[in-house]
């Protein structure tokens, strides 16, 4: 398989994993500003939602920017990664519905975990795969950003069953760490 047949793959998945949170969006019952208040806490989850789903597409990208070679292990990376985001729209739904009860909040940061850990495996499987010459590898020597993420994500979780608005406030730090696109690879294709 080419690296653009894999890119091309997840930029699908990723747009059906979008697309299915956005149809758990209800229309409104009235027709007054009002009856938008009930749907306020799932039109609040979709948008966290959808900017992380949009974090992982724009890093994503920039990380296949850095591949040179695509192989089994990578593609086995590769869904591991897709599996845990599409486990998004669940969670999202879950969090809008119970207007970010405890359980919720807490099962959207084991998510988040999981997305981060499995964004770092299919990293570290890429690096395998290219070597020790590897563009990625030069580029991502330094893991501050992930390793903080992390532990944001962890004392989300363990907020959440306290303090689940504390909790949500830890993985919208995460989301904004993130929000500019990884420029260490970017940084490292220019040099080179």
């Amino acid at each position: 398989m080419t690296k653009g047949r894999l890119e091309a793959f997840s930029d699908g998945v990723l747009a059906i994993i979008i697309t299915i949170m956005v149809l758990e969006l209800k229309v409104p019952e009235g027709s007054s500003w009002t009856s938008l208040k009930p749907l306020l806490p799932k039109f609040l989850a979709y948008i966290f939602s959808f900017i992380y789903v949009g974090i992982y597409w724009n890093n994503h990208h920039h990380l296949f920017q850095a591949v040179k070679r695509v192989n089994g292990g990578i593609l086995w990376a590769n869904l591991h990664l897709l599996f845990w985001l599409s486990m998004m729209p669940i969670a999202t739904e879950w969090i809008g519905t119970t207007g970010f009860a405890e359980n919720p909040v807490a099962t959207y940061g084991i998510i988040l975990v999981l997305c981060a850990i499995a964004y770092s495996i299919l990293e570290n499987v890429i690096i395998r795969c290219e070597g020790e010459n590897s563009k990625l590898k030069e580029a991502i020597h330094a893991k501050y950003k992930e390793n903080i993420s992390i532990i944001f994500y962890i004392l989300g979780i363990g907020t959440s069953f306290f303090y689940p608005y504390i909790a949500i406030g830890f993985y919208y730090i995460v989301a904004l760490i993130w929000l500019i696109p990884d420029q260490r690879i970017e940084k490292s294709l220019k040099d080179n």
